[in-house]
């Protein structure tokens, strides 16, 4: 039987990172482990790193919306299931009846609920956010004593459990940002409130990643980790080397080697002129397939052992590249990023290239046109097999690409 081709783009996605990330981050912060897999898994597929990370022992998943809760569901997810993010009018009752947790804001999502739980005649399991100063979802501090007494009420009356209480930071990612201070003073302070109307959540939660790894006080009974998960660093310059490993691999295939004159413009715009003779190398992807166009000019890619610069403008379905002379065959692997190891960028090169964050860099490649493979190099064969022939010498893509 003939080997399989070469995908023209992909990006590969290690299951075993993740497992060992979330047992690293759990190890590390000593609670209960949310492993937030919202926009399908950053861009890494929802239903299989969830599994990855149910694996690590993560006793939660959190989601965004109820779509997202409820494909868990569907894929056979049965533990516990975290969603937060909801509109007037949407249905809560497939959710109630899966058993997710769902969350409310305000008294007018008590009433979406409760009406929910009077249709199906499910109890529903419910937990409340307060708003600690990022002004985005939950309850004010001066709503929250009334969302409260009516989440209670409900309890009482059986339409809901109260499973939980959170908030969310703005600034985990600076340790000195003086809002870290105020928010926790606010969460304790709501806490407390709640208490005293007779709440008592299984999960009070308040750190997202950074603040699980650098704000212990934060940790309380559960924390949420999203992009550390996936290997990526939450909050750059400050976190410490936990040996994390980035789980997503974005690759292309070099369709094209030309040689061009000094003087020649490069891409829409002539934003870059060459200042000398030089090989330029074709890689077939672009903005339709989630690659930043804003680290036009300024991102690489890793060719032949080396970083090659994107010169000229990111196209839709495109990218130009400096190979300073060299002629690498076309048919060669190229590395938009994965982990460093082989000194390729990675997802916060990219970032930084961009001008953004390395969340938004694997979200949206993650949800282009690319194909998205999962391996596990802890199980997979053909996965040990093609690290062997990473780290031997004159190891050659077309060689890793033909035992597929």
């Amino acid at each position: 039987m003939s080997p399989l081709p070469v995908p023209r783009a992909e990006l590969v996605v290690d299951l075993a990172a993740v497992r060992h990330n979330v047992r690293v981050l759990s190890e590390h912060c000593g609670v209960a482990m949310m492993t937030v897999v919202k926009a399908d898994g950053y861009g890494h597929g929802m239903v299989e790193v969830a599994r990855a990370a149910r694996e690590a022992g993560s006793t939660w998943l959190g989601v965004a919306t109820l779509d997202e809760a409820l494909a868990l569901r569907a894929a056979g997810d049965t533990g516990r299931v975290l969603c937060w993010l909801t509109a007037p009018g949407e249905d809560y009752g497939p959710a109630i009846a899966a058993g997710v947790d769902l969350t409310a804001y305000s008294l007018a999502e008590l009433a979406e609920v409760e009406a929910a739980v009077r249709r199906i005649g499910t109890p529903a399991r419910l937990q409340l956010k307060i708003d600690t100063g990022l002004s985005r979802g939950g309850a004010t501090p001066a709503d929250w004593p009334a969302l409260v007494e009516a989440a209670r009420a409900g309890e009482v009356a059986g339409h809901w459990r109260v499973t939980g209480i959170w908030s969310h930071l703005v600034a985990s990612d600076e340790p000195d940002h003086p809002a870290n201070d105020s928010q926790e003073r606010v969460f304790r302070e709501a806490l407390a409130v709640a208490e005293a109307a007779g709440l008592r959540p299984e999960v009070r939660h308040l750190a997202n990643s950074a603040a699980a790894v650098l704000r212990p006080s934060v940790r309380f009974d559960l924390v949420r980790c999203g992009l550390a998960s996936y290997g990526l660093d939450p909050a750059p310059g400050h976190l410490p080397d936990l040996g994390l490993v980035p789980a997503m691999t974005a690759r292309a295939t070099l369709a094209m080697v030309k040689d061009v004159e000094a003087g020649a413009g490069v891409s829409y715009g002539h934003t870059w002129v060459a200042d000398r003779a030089t090989t330029l190398g074709l890689v077939p992807v672009g903005y339709g397939d989630g690659v930043l166009r804003s680290a036009s000019g300024t991102a690489s890619v890793g060719i032949a052992g080396r970083q090659r610069p994107v010169r000229g403008r990111v196209c839709m379905d495109q990218l130009v590249v400096d190979l300073d002379g060299d002629r690498p065959e076309p048919g060669s692997e190229v590395v938009l990023f994965g982990t460093g190891r082989d000194g390729a960028p990675t997802a916060q090169d990219w970032a930084e290239a961009a001008g953004t964050i390395s969340y938004e860099v694997v979200t949206r490649i993650g949800g282009g046109r690319m194909v998205r493979t999962h391996v596990d190099s802890e199980r997979d064969t053909d996965t040990a097999l093609d690290a062997a022939l990473d780290a031997a010498p004159d190891s050659g893509s077309s060689t890793r690409g033909s035992g597929r």
